[in-house]
């Protein structure tokens, strides 16, 4: 299994079921997906845990003046509990220090604890809103310190 750049429509099912879930869990106002074509921008970079040429998880990075944004970080059910999430991000991370920004930073939901917990343990901690986020009740946001 590699962590590795894919084209973010390798990965269109997971990006699908994704949003699904999100959308299940949250209004509209307070998804802040990135669709498919922003992606693809030069401003992001989209891995994904492929085995086999197959895509079993997907994360990505946005690049910002002084930091990363992670996003759509994702492992269907079927793949949890073999590490990927944390391999994903640890792969993001090192990105972001190789361009020598000094944080990442994420906007997660309050019913996701699973991710919270993820995050929390790899040493995100709470922060403000930042970029264009707006404070919103059913948003955590998150920053770690590279």
């Amino acid at each position: 299994m590699l962590i590795e750049a894919i084209d973010p429509g390798r990965a269109l099912h997971l990006i699908e079921e994704l949003d699904a879930y999100q959308a299940s869990l949250y209004p509209p106002e307070s998804n802040h997906l990135e669709p498919l074509e922003a992606l693809r921008s030069e401003r992001m970079i989209f891995l994904g845990a492929v085995e086999d040429e197959e895509v079993l998880a997907i994360g990505s990075v946005k690049l910002c003046e002084g930091y990363g944004e992670i996003k759509r970080l994702y492992v269907p059910h079927p793949q949890r509990g073999k590490g990927l999430a944390k391999k994903i991000m640890v792969e993001l991370e090192r990105l972001l220090a190789d361009r020598e920004l000094a944080w990442a930073r994420l906007e997660t939901g309050i019913h996701q604890s699973e991710a919270i917990g993820l995050y929390e343990a790899l040493g995100y901690r709470m922060c403000e809103p930042f970029g264009d986020y707006l404070p919103d009740p059913l948003s955590l946001f998150m920053e770690k310190k590279l």
